[in-house]
């Protein structure tokens, strides 16, 4: 049977955040809590579960913390934790009172199959306001190397410890109590830095007005900081309200990203699960050199690893993470207006600063009617707004040739009209025509031959028109192919639309420029009559127009090159993660597959498909390896120069994309050819 749809098999691993109600001082009656949860935590194929600071005792004791009879319910718990954990495959931590040599300290208790595999103490203890820690406990700073005895066996002690599977590459299990999160220097960054990638707090912290957001913004940070998924359990119902309360907050999050958060204030026991990516953790240490780097300049420590094989299970368990359809575009509304309102600036102050220091006196711009060159004629629009340039000094050309429908024609006129422009049309047909005779191509003959040279010769002309027009009126060509087209090489290269002065679409994924347009459309402040435009041009069907309709109606891009949707999804996830294609595919399946989930844009007929299958998606994603591999980046070593825009990644060779033109897609199409789902 295929394991190609478990989590596991692609660099997941499924982590839980729980906390229970616990019951002051009754050690008995909260493990009985921590089992029933823990297991429900193993069944759903969590290879870790982080439970609450102090939960098998609860932590708003005060003084009962240092009664023995407490202390001794509290091994005998852990006894029986341990022995219940038997068939779990989830680590589990727990939080408890541990006596070491005659000292207290507060423990995160480590343990899996039967056994405890380590002990943590707390190393920053809280006190002040409400806290008073240092009354009962110890401090584990500087605690290393040693061991601790509970019941029969004999557990590693101290705050030298991590836990690494020998079973799922890249899980190393670093922990940290409460408040060492809240200190300067957490002691998870130098976890992370030793190799951590998962870090589990078990914490239990009071709650105060908006004290929430500041344990978000903290664990947001730390996990973005140190590049690892940060694991939090808050301690919730049960703990005394005496003078303070508590929220039971728990959330994981991942480089940065909130991955998964549980109601607050809860009454009965609540867990979060989240599919975390150790592969997102190891790529994204692995590029940056900077992370090495302060390990390298820090005190180095020793470290005590603990091997734990943890066998998690190979079946298909679902998905528990959000894996957005459009990772170029953010699904909530204002983090879209943000990166639309960014996105759009950067490309106005870029081509600001070009014009501005290339000494030119003009820009000079094709014009389709289509996505690409209206954004691109907007932004030089602005651009001359804001250098107090009238806008006729944008000369705009649409040059219809022998495959331009009237509609994309008008469209054009119209948007130019709308802006203010110098508004030109260039008829290339007859120039197209000369040229196809002197090479004596068939079509020039009278036959209907629509070869790759016959659109090579219209999209190379006019570009060719526009570098002298710009030699003409002392102007430099303002290019229009976007991110998406230079992934996939489509786009005529030398003299053609791979080429200009300078591109200021070149950072932009198509699914991005479909967005931006529309919420320029909305944000009116371009011109009168220009919103209408706008929605038109975003609603047309995306065509080069460079072969004639026939019966099957007008050239179609996206049946040559694959659904944007799909090919961008691809992209970001070659481009920005280097992920491998079967990993790819995972997640596409689950983006896709499912006409039910995610957002549809509105731009897109409601009579299209919202879903994808297997052998499509593979289908679409073995056409995106080979164009983006093997035969289109000597297109991309070529390009003009342009602003990155997205942190999604850009293709300049002088930027964060620099690959060799004769490459080829080998190894990717190799695992491809042997994928089964």
């Amino acid at each position: 049977m295929s394991t190609f749809r478990s989590l596991y098999r692609h660099g997941f691993a499924r982590v839980a955040a729980c906390t229970v109600p616990v019951r002051l001082a009754d050690p008995q009656h909260n493990v009985e809590r921590i089992v029933a949860l823990a297991s429900h935590c193993a069944k759903e194929g969590a290879v870790l579960a982080v439970f609450p600071e102090m939960c098998l005792s609860g932590y708003a004791i005060d003084d009962l913390r240092q009664q023995d009879a407490l202390l001794d319910g509290v091994v005998n718990a852990l006894k029986l934790l341990a022995d219940r954990s038997r068939d779990w495959s989830s680590v589990v931590i727990v939080g408890a009172p541990l006596v070491q040599r005659g000292r207290l300290f507060n423990c995160a208790v480590v343990l899996h199959r039967g056994k405890v595999l380590g002990v943590v103490p707390k190393t920053y203890l809280p006190n002040y306001r409400e806290f008073y820690d240092s009354r009962h406990f110890i401090s584990g700073a500087g605690i290393i190397q040693e061991t601790i005895r509970l019941g029969e066996q004999t557990v590693p002690f101290g705050t030298d410890l991590l836990f690494e599977a020998d079973d799922l590459p890249d899980f190393t299990l670093g922990i940290e109590i409460c408040e060492d999160l809240w200190v300067p220097s957490p002691p998870s960054t130098a976890m992370a830095m030793a190799g951590a990638t998962v870090i589990g707090n078990p914490s239990a912290s009071t709650i105060t007005i908006g004290k929430s957001e500041d344990r978000h913004l903290l664990c947001r940070a730390q996990s973005q900081r140190a590049l690892c998924a940060y694991v939090y359990a808050a301690a919730g119902a049960g703990e005394s309200t005496t003078d303070v309360a508590w929220d039971g907050q728990v959330s994981i999050y991942e480089a940065g990203r909130l991955l998964g958060e549980s109601a607050r204030f809860p009454k009965t026991a609540q867990v979060t699960f989240a599919d975390i990516d150790l592969d997102l953790l190891r790529q994204e240490r692995m590029r940056m050199g900077s992370f090495h780097d302060c390990a390298r300049a820090q005190e180095q420590r020793s470290w005590r690893r603990i091997a734990v094989t943890l066998a998690p299970p190979q079946r298909d368990l679902g998905f528990q993470r959000d894996v957005p359809r459009f990772p170029f575009v953010p699904e909530n509304e204002a983090r879209l207006d943000q990166d639309c309102y960014e996105a759009w600036t950067i490309q106005v102050r870029a081509l600001t600063q070009r014009l501005e220091t290339s000494g030119v006196e003009r820009a000079v711009i094709g014009v389709s009617g289509g996505l690409d060159s209206t954004l691109a004629l907007l932004v030089a629009a602005r651009a001359a707004d804001e250098m107090g340039w009238d806008r006729n000094r944008i000369h705009a050309y649409t040059m219809p040739g022998f495959a331009t429908g009237s509609m994309s024609l008008s469209l054009a006129h119209e948007l130019m009209k709308a802006l203010g422009v110098e508004a030109h049309e260039l008829d290339i047909r007859p120039t197209a025509m000369q040229m196809l005779e002197t090479i004596e191509h068939p079509f020039a003959a009278g036959e209907a031959v629509h070869d790759v040279t016959f659109e090579n010769v219209q999209a190379g002309l006019r570009t060719d028109f526009l570098f002298r027009l710009a030699n003409q009126c002392n102007g430099i060509v303002i290019g229009t192919g976007d991110l998406s087209e230079l992934a996939l090489g489509w786009c005529t290269y030398g003299v053609g639309d791979q080429m200009s002065h300078y591109n200021v679409n070149a950072g932009m994924p198509k699914t991005l420029i479909q967005h931006l347009i529309r919420w320029l459309a909305q944000q009116q402040n371009l011109g009168p009559g220009i919103a209408p435009v706008l929605e038109r041009i975003v609603s047309a069907e995306i065509t080069p127009e460079l072969v004639p309709a026939d019966d099957k109606g007008v050239q179609k891009t996206e049946e040559k090159i694959g659904p944007y949707p799909l090919q961008d999804f691809n992209l970001y996830y070659t481009l920005r993660y280097g992920f491998r294609p079967d990993k790819i595919l995972f997640l596409a399946l689950q983006a896709w597959e499912d006409k039910d989930r995610g957002i549809w844009p509105a731009h897109y007929p409601q009579d299209r498909r919202v879903a994808y299958d297997a052998p499509e998606i593979k289908r679409w994603l073995t056409l995106f390896i080979k164009r983006f591999f093997g035969f289109s980046q000597f297109k991309r070593s070529a390009m003009p120069n342009g602003p990155k825009l997205s942190s999604g990644g850009s293709l300049s060779p002088r930027g964060e994309w620099r690959a060799p033109s004769d490459g080829t897609a080998a190894a990717w199409l190799a695992e491809l050819e042997t994928l089964e789902f």
